[in-house]
């Protein structure tokens, strides 16, 4: 896989873990659903996932980026996987509405996990030797680094704002 490859699906992954924090963020205020603490520590996952993503945008794929990706994403299966086994029992409600059949803490483990499984193939089909070529972002990876930014900033201030009433 070369270099523009690899760019083009960090930039992917970068824009696919800003949309659901963007969708998190809407649905919050359309459907006025407050997230619960284990929603908010599963967004924090999807920050850390997404700034690994961008690790990678703005200065060229490294596997120690996909580290910061695999670790936020074993976190974010951990925080999710707590919220599905809290809901698991028959009769017990789900928090929040679903979103197509699922709720958001169910999306959010199968996301993290096919997250997972994204970046170990990734790492499977890189090659090593391709480090060394020079590296620029593209226009495309910038806008998608500002969205995150500012989808993330709004996050953050959401989640205070909220917390203040």
């Amino acid at each position: 896989m070369n270099r523009n490859q690899l760019t083009l699906l960090n930039t992917l992954g970068l824009f696919s873990m800003t949309a659901i924090l963007f969708i998190g963020f809407i649905l919050q205020f359309v459907l006025n659903e407050l997230p619960c603490p284990l929603c908010l520590l599963q967004r924090v996952g999807f920050v850390m996932v997404a700034f690994g993503f961008m690790l990678n945008v703005v200065y060229g794929p490294q596997s120690r980026h996909y580290g910061v990706v695999l670790i936020g994403a074993l976190y974010g299966i951990a925080t999710s996987l707590r919220q599905v086994s809290l809901h698991v029992i028959p009769g017990t409600p789900g928090y929040g509405s679903p979103i197509f059949g699922m709720h958001y803490y169910t999306w959010a483990f199968v996301l993290f996990a096919i997250t997972v499984f994204g970046v170990a193939v990734i790492l499977l089909l890189t090659n090593k030797d391709e480090s060394h070529e020079s590296y620029n972002i593209t226009h495309f990876g910038r806008i998608v680094c500002v969205f995150a930014i500012v989808v993330v900033a709004l996050n953050v201030i959401a989640t205070f704002k909220k917390s203040e009433r």
